[in-house]
């Protein structure tokens, strides 16, 4: 018989059941905005005496699907939450839970909720319930009744040992700042002194602070990117991938608000896609141009601030660059142009097709060179995606489909006039739009081999 819980309660599992071992964790909700589109994901933290993941292999979720000891099972990821029953499951077995492990919480968050002002408001019959996973029989459940007006995050339920009993906890707490308030809560932030479980299971521990939101938003980014890539027919290729980024003097107000690294963020998971060594060759270029070191998922935090650095500038308020200063405040996209090209096909020689997307804010002076330079590369296994962003004047760089006198058609050309406004899938779709078809005409050319 399943027993209705209130908030807080609680429900002793180890006595109303038992024997049972394998139970399951049924999560549930519906949208209550018909035509808006919600990503709602349920984690599972999995807590030791001191209350914090003692692994970053403890926190599942849908990029992690299973604990390090092999106790707990995720369902995956449900971004409808269409229908009845259960949108997320997760699988617990009992006996295989490493004894270091005391509190397995379950909570449910929306991605992007803040970003995308959705909350839990707009959510109903939202149920949190605990069965028998081989016999599917209910044992407890908790319906969602509190009313929330601007959280994005819920810590629903608990599991928890308590004299050496398992016990189940109604929890029903909100937050509004989505995952993140759970990491602040159970990732340790200081690195600990190195001790043995007294266990049968050894378990590594966190020896410094894991920032599980970011690594988690890069694998959703990338799953993302594999999405369109299969879409295009391309998820079995490799590429070379880079960063082009534009410094000039009318860019700064997008490297102080901070809309470069939010734009770099989200193209490194492109090349960890793409890139046969998964790292993001990055340039810069104003009236000089200047090649910084590579990116990868591991330095990709505050890159754009350590590569470029900031001064302060007397009479102006902003700060600037440091790197616009020493590269200067115009636009010389032909001589960053040729760099690149010196690298792939002089320095760094290679079968694989490269990718080079390409970001500026126009402002374009130099057309001919520019021309010149795009109609020299066509016979290199290099493909230009360029993206405007909140600029004008692109000049040439919006004429680059009719552009004559090339092999191929080696480049393409989107604008954008705010880069928060477009969905990572929007943005996947235009980067990777003519990069599939440029890679057969280059095969047939005999470009690519």
């Amino acid at each position: 018989m399943e027993i209705e819980l209130s908030k807080g309660s609680r429900f002793n599992l180890s006595k109303e059941a038992p024997n049972l071992k394998k139970v399951a964790i049924g999560l549930g909700w519906q949208v209550n905005q018909a035509g808006q589109s919600y990503d709602i994901d349920a984690s599972v933290f999995m807590l030791d005496a001191d209350g914090k993941i003692p692994n970053d292999k403890y926190f599942i979720f849908y990029n992690n699907l299973h604990s390090l000891d092999g106790s707990l099972k995720h369902s995956g990821d449900n971004r409808t939450g269409e229908g009845n029953g259960d949108d997320e499951t997760i699988y617990v077995d009992l006996a295989k839970v490493n004894p270091a492990i005391q509190e397995i919480v379950f909570v449910v968050t929306i991605h992007q909720g803040q970003e995308k002002n959705q909350n839990f408001s707009q959510i109903k019959n939202a149920f949190i319930k605990i069965y028998n996973h081989e016999s599917k029989n209910s044992l407890a459940r908790y319906n969602l009744r509190e009313a929330f007006s601007q959280e994005t995050a819920l810590e629903f339920g608990r599991l928890y040992k308590k004299e050496n009993e398992w016990r189940f906890q109604a929890v029903g707490e909100g937050y509004s700042s989505g995952l993140q308030s759970f990491v602040d809560k159970y990732v340790a932030k200081t690195k600990q002194e190195e001790k043995k479980v007294e266990s049968k299971v050894e378990i590594p521990l966190v020896t410094s602070y894991i920032d599980i939101t970011k690594r988690a938003e890069i694998n959703l980014l990338k799953a993302k990117v594999d999405i369109v890539l299969k879409k295009k027919g391309i998820d079995k290729n490799l590429a070379r991938v880079a960063l082009v980024l534009d410094i000039s003097g009318s860019m700064s107000h997008q490297y102080n608000s901070g809309a470069v690294q939010a734009f770099l963020e989200r193209i490194v998971p492109v090349a960890s896609r793409l890139d046969d060594n998964k790292t993001l060759d990055v340039w810069f270029f104003g009236s000089k141009y200047k090649r910084t070191k590579s990116v990868t998922e591991i330095n990709l935090d505050g890159y754009i601030n350590k590569e470029c650095g900031q001064v302060k500038r007397a009479f102006f308020v902003f700060k600037m660059p440091s790197l616009m200063i020493e590269l200067g405040g115009g636009n010389n996209e032909a001589s960053v142009i040729k760099d690149v090209i010196k690298k792939y096909t002089q320095e760094q020689p290679s079968k694989l097709p490269t990718l080079i997307v390409f970001l500026s804010d126009g402002g374009v002076t130099d057309e001919q060179e520019i021309k010149k330079s795009v109609i020299d590369a066509a016979k290199y296994p290099i493909f230009w995606q360029f993206v405007g962003l909140a600029g004008s004047n692109y000049g040439i760089l919006e004429r680059l489909d009719t552009m004559d006198g090339r092999i191929v058609d080696n480049a393409d050309f989107f604008h954008l006039d705010d880069l928060g406004k477009i969905t990572d899938e929007q943005l996947y779709e235009r980067l990777l739009n003519e990069f599939p078809s440029w890679m057969k005409q280059a095969t047939a050319r005999g470009i690519l081999s």
